[in-house]
């Protein structure tokens, strides 16, 4: 790729400026170092409470690909160990323990699809426990020892996975690529639609074939969701899980929760065909788990149907009534992550709460709930089989996540994996400062800002502000690595990160103010915190640039037609034009909840919060960044704002990534990324 000298040369600056020592002799994030931490997820934990299982994946520039592996961290000691090394390119993921802690199984690419692999604690080599002719995902290990349960993409009418196999093969080859369709969706995220469906199937631990517990045209899990909607018995006998069998299912978020034999009763070809719907709620049900004592199965619910950002309440189906009971009535924000105490009397979840996800405790017995872990933000919670230990992932904005144990009752955490601690120990990454402002009618609105390494309060800064997309997301405390804070402020700019109208954390309330009224109270909410910012001492408000992705490169594109405040624009991934978009989207119950209808039920309010409608008005330069994969907001919308800019005269690039979707994914191309933007940066702020 041929660059402009006078780009490379801005580049350099932003490089030197990267690479200089700060005065206390660390130096400031880069992007090579970024890319070269471990990303920890996925902890597992043993259930004789020896043990914590976990996953570090890696991404490499030299290969542009990613590899992870398996770790295990002792809980009575803290000490933690690399358990698997696959060759170079591969990925060990998704452990799962063995009922009695000796054996770790794990899905794996080492042969070139996706298998279920295992591994003894006892010695020896990861051998190959399943060879079957497609890729497995959502590995659970039953209770009893005696299944593994994975999903697998099939094609629904197919009596056997060979089927599937062969039906894809034939594809490959053929030199008719065409598709036809007779309903939506025809494609979700980032893949058209082969006509094949997720479905649940159990695997004999012993040996034997695997059975298709969710036989039909149907997924699961379903499109809105988690990996795992989907749990065993206590006594391995059934599998409840999550499926929405509604017919236009770009319209529906209804998946409600069923129960199925994993052995016996009547049967297709491929498995079970008999299985109990047990919620009838129009709105999303979802991650059902048993209690440890099989009297109940909990699971996550909204209530509004058509509105996928909708409060998810914690609620109890007991098994011998099929009575149903919100635990969480009066807990005003969203239940995440949840866990079963062993006694089956109360649980642990995590929720996302001011910018933090505290870990708090709900007893059945009279529905109240306490903060157990507070403050911090946490995920992948689990609970040790006795209900002592907590373990969990935990991150903020200087530190990446890390495997973190904690006692149940005091809360008091350490930390179990160390897997970046000497990378880190070399940077200087300043902790995000916490502050709030009144926004639009007076209300509090909390925002994030972060000094650049180095920082002396007697000099000028430049800003920029990030707009995190959803709409209804959240900047927490946390390490992200496709708008990396650290990694903005590294250059010396002062990184503010707003959490306006739509955040979770603040009330359900908060979150559905942003719906109807997308560059109303949102946008003013974000410029008040911007007159904040403008204050403060240490600014230079002369020199702020602003920009975000998907919802945020809307605001981009908002703040394009409605003021000159700032000195550059970013739009990665942004909604452009609300009609357009519509129809080419995928996931319609989105747009039709947010604007109240269709573009012809409700055309007003579609051209009326469309930033299409506002181009006579576009001043500030923008960097316009799209990927042709992206099939949430298609990059004609990129197209179209860049054609616009570009016939106003307005100072405009437009950075198109062929061959990747609504995130930058491969490490080549989110290093250009980084690079684009700096330059992009450089020229306004430096």
């Amino acid at each position: 790729m041929r660059t402009r000298p006078g780009l490379v040369l801005a580049f350099g600056l932003v490089c030197l400026l990267w690479i200089a020592d700060t005065a206390n002799g660390q130096r400031a994030l880069t992007f090579k170092d970024m890319i070269s931490l471990g990303r920890v997820s996925d902890p597992q934990m043993s259930l004789d409470g020896h043990w914590v299982a976990y996953v570090v994946d890696r991404y490499h520039l030299d290969t542009n690909g990613r590899s992870s592996s398996l770790w295990l961290a002792s809980l009575p000691s803290g000490e933690s160990r690399e358990l698997t090394r696959p060759p170079q390119g591969k990925r060990d993921r998704s452990p799962r323990w063995s009922p009695d802690s000796k054996t770790l199984a794990f899905l794996s690419n080492r042969s070139g699809s996706w298998q279920v692999w295992s591994i003894s604690l006892e010695g020896g080599e990861a051998w190959q426990r399943t060879d079957l002719p497609v890729d497995l995902d959502g590995l659970l290990w039953s209770p009893d020892g005696a299944w593994w349960a994975v999903t697998a993409e099939v094609y629904p009418d197919c009596d056997n996975l060979e089927c599937t196999k062969k039906r894809d093969e034939e594809k490959e080859k053929s030199r008719v690529q065409a598709r036809l369709y007779d309903r939506l969706m025809v494609r979700h995220w980032n893949q058209w639609s082969e006509g094949k469906r997720s479905h649940v199937f159990v695997i004999p631990v012993a040996g034997g074939p695997a059975r298709d517990l969710t036989p039909g045209d149907w997924s699961v899990p379903p499109f809105l969701g988690g990996p795992h909607e989907y749990d065993f018995s206590p006594d391995g006998r059934r599998l409840a899980f999550a499926r929405n069998l509604d017919k236009d299912e770009a319209l529906s978020t209804n998946s409600d929760l069923w129960v199925v034999a994993v052995t016996g009763g009547p049967s297709t070809a491929l498995g079970t065909s008999e299985a109990q719907r047990i919620t009838d709620n129009p709105a999303w049900d979802g991650s059902p788990q048993y209690s440890p004592d099989g009297r109940w199965i909990a699971y996550r619910a909204m209530a509004r149907a058509g509105f996928e950002a909708d409060r998810t309440r914690l609620i109890l189906y007991e098994r011998a009534t099929g009575k149903i009971t919100e635990l969480t009535p009066k807990f005003p924000d969203s239940v995440d992550d949840f866990v079963w105490a062993p006694d089956s009397a109360s649980f642990y979840f995590t929720a996302s709460v001011g910018a933090a996800s505290p870990i708090y405790r709900v007893s059945l017995a009279d529905r109240s709930v306490r903060a157990v872990v507070a403050n911090t933000n946490n995920s992948n919670l689990r609970l040790s089989a006795d209900g002592g230990t907590l373990v969990f992932t935990r991150q903020t904005m200087n530190r990446p996540a890390e495997v973190f144990a904690a006692d149940s009752q005091s809360g008091e955490a350490r930390q179990l994996s160390h897997v970046n601690d000497k990378l880190i120990a070399e940077l200087t990454l300043n902790p995000g400062e916490s502050f709030t402002v009144k926004g639009a009618g007076g209300t509090p609105v909390q925002s994030w800002l972060l000094k650049p390494p180095g920082f002396d309060p007697a000099q000028k800064y430049p800003v920029v502000v990030l707009i995190h997309g959803g709409p209804q997301g959240t900047f927490s405390d946390e390490f992200h690595y496709r708008w990396n804070a650290q990694l903005f402020a590294a250059p010396g700019y002062v990184v503010v990160l707003p959490n306006p109208r739509g955040s979770p954390g603040w009330g359900q309330l908060f979150v559905d103010e942003i719906s109807g009224d997308w560059g109303g109270k949102v946008y003013e909410d974000i410029m008040k915190v911007v007159d904040q910012v403008e204050t403060l001492p240490f600014v230079d408000k002369t020199r702020i640039c602003a920009g975000g992705g998907s919802y945020g490169g809307y605001m981009a594109d908002w703040i394009l037609g409605h003021t000159d405040r700032f000195r550059c624009l970013i739009s990665h991934a942004g909604v452009y034009n609300l009609t357009s978009e519509y129809g080419a989207t995928e996931e319609l119950w989105f747009p039709e909840w947010e604007f109240r209808g269709t573009p012809w039920t409700n055309r007003e309010m579609y051209e009326r919060w469309s930033p299409h409608n506002f181009v006579p008005r576009f001043k500030t330069p923008t960097l316009v960044i799209h990927g042709a994969l992206d099939y949430r907001v298609p990059y004609t919308q990129g197209l179209e704002l860049f054609t616009a800019l570009q016939r106003q005269g307005i100072r405009s690039r437009l950075l198109y990534f062929p061959d990747e979707g609504h995130w930058i994914l491969k490490p080549k191309n989110a290093e250009l990324w980084y690079q684009t933007v700096h330059e992009w940066l450089a020229t306004y702020l430096k």
